[in-house]
C-alpha cells in the first residue's frame, strides 16, 4: 500500500452564493491514514467545503477526487466508503441506541446485521447502554452515537464536522480518544473540521487553515508549529543571578521579560534543550519549562496576516 496515497484530492474548488465567494480556488490533499485538521474562523468556508465533499451541493468550478475517483461521475461508488457527521446528529429520543442504528441502517438501504451494530457500539464505548433510550444519553454520548452511525458500514474515510461542539472537557477527551483509536487501531482516515484548535493540535498530524474560502497554509502540524517562534517560560532558582548570566550570554536578545521566579524567552522549539543545558551547566536549578506557543496562537497569527 502506498503510504502517500491521496484519499481526498481537491483542486481549484470554487463555490459562489450570489455575490459571496464561499470557497475560492481551494486545493488540498488528504493522505491515507491522516487525521487531517480543517481549520478556519467562522465564515471561512469550512461547512461549504464539507457539503461539496459529500455532494450535498455542487461546485461552481474545480474538481474533487476521493479514492482517486472523480466525485461527480462516481458519486455512488465513493460515498459507500465514506461516513460523515454534519453538525449535531438527530435521533429518535424515545428509542434505544440499538434501535436508532437499526432504523437508520434500514433507511440507508444497507444490509447490516445486529452483530455489526453491536460491534460499532462497542467501538464508540456505548455497548453497555445499547438498550437505553437516547433521551437518557449525555450530549457526549449522543455525539459518540453519531460517530457510530457514521461507522456502521465500515467506511475508509470519516468526515467529522465540529464533533466536540458543546461538550465538556471530559466529553471532548472521549471524542479525541475515539478519533485517535479509529485512525491508529481501525486504519481510518479522518477529515476533522473544528474551531477548537487545541483539540485539533492534539489529534491531527496534518492540517490546512482557510480564510474567506482560500487556503492560507497546509502541512504537517508539527512542522507548522515549529516554523514560528514561541514564548517559553523558564522557572529558575536564584532568578536574579540567572538573569544576570543570561544578559551576558548569547541568549540575551531572546529574553523578553522576567518576574519573581520566571524568565520569558522568545525562542524556537529546537532551542529549548540548549537553553536548559546552558543554565544547568552554570549551576542553576531549572524547576519548570513551559512553552506557551499553541496552534491557537499560530492560527490567529496566520489568519491576521492573511487579512
Amino acid at each position: 500500500m502506498n503510504s502517500e496515497e491521496k484519499i481526498i484530492e481537491v483542486s481549484d474548488l470554487t463555490k459562489d452564493f450570489k455575490e459571496v465567494k464561499a470557497v475560492d480556488s481551494l486545493s488540498l490533499n488528504v493522505i491515507r491514514g491522516d487525521v487531517f485538521g480543517f481549520l478556519g474562523p467562522n465564515g471561512a468556508g469550512k461547512s461549504t467545503t464539507i457539503r461539496l465533499l459529500l455532494t450535498l451541493i455542487k461546485p461552481g468550478a474545480g474538481t474533487i477526487k476521493i479514492f482517486n475517483k472523480h466525485l461527480i461521475s462516481e458519486r455512488k461508488s465513493i460515498l459507500k466508503d465514506v461516513g460523515a457527521i454534519i453538525e449535531n446528529p438527530d435521533f429518535y429520543m424515545y428509542l434505544s441506541a440499538f434501535k436508532n442504528l437499526e432504523i437508520l441502517n434500514r433507511i440507508s438501504g444497507r444490509e447490516i446485521g445486529s452483530k455489526r451494530i453491536m460491534e460499532t457500539l462497542e467501538i464508540v464505548g456505548l455497548s453497555e447502554r445499547a438498550d437505553s433510550k437516547v433521551k437518557t444519553y449525555s450530549h457526549g454520548m449522543k455525539q459518540r452515537l453519531g460517530i457510530a452511525q457514521a461507522l456502521l458500514h465500515d467506511p475508509e474515510l470519516i468526515i467529522l464536522d465540529e464533533p466536540t461542539t458543546g461538550l465538556d472537557p471530559q466529553g471532548m477527551k472521549e471524542i479525541r480518544d475515539l478519533i485517535t483509536f479509529l485512525c491508529k487501531e481501525k486504519n481510518k482516515t479522518i477529515f476533522l473540521s473544528s474551531h477548537i484548535l487545541s483539540e485539533v493540535e492534539q489529534v491531527a498530524n496534518r492540517m490546512i487553515i482557510i480564510n474567506k474560502g482560500k487556503k492560507i497554509v497546509e502541512g504537517n502540524v508539527r512542522d507548522l508549529l515549529n516554523a514560528s517562534d514561541l514564548k517559553v517560560s523558564v522557572e529558575v532558582l536564584e532568578i536574579e543571578n540567572a538573569e544576570q548570566l543570561i544578559r551576558q550570554s548569547q541568549w540575551a536578545d531572546k529574553l523578553i521579560s522576567r518576574n519573581e521566579h520566571t524568565m520569558i524567552f522568545n525562542i524556537q522549539t529546537d532551542e529549548i534543550a540548549n537553553l536548559n543545558k546552558y543554565l544547568v551547566e552554570n549551576n542553576f536549578s531549572v524547576t519548570a519549562i513551559v512553552p506557551t506557543k499553541s496552534l491557537e496562537t499560530y492560527f490567529l497569527k496566520i489568519t491576521e496576516e492573511a487579512v
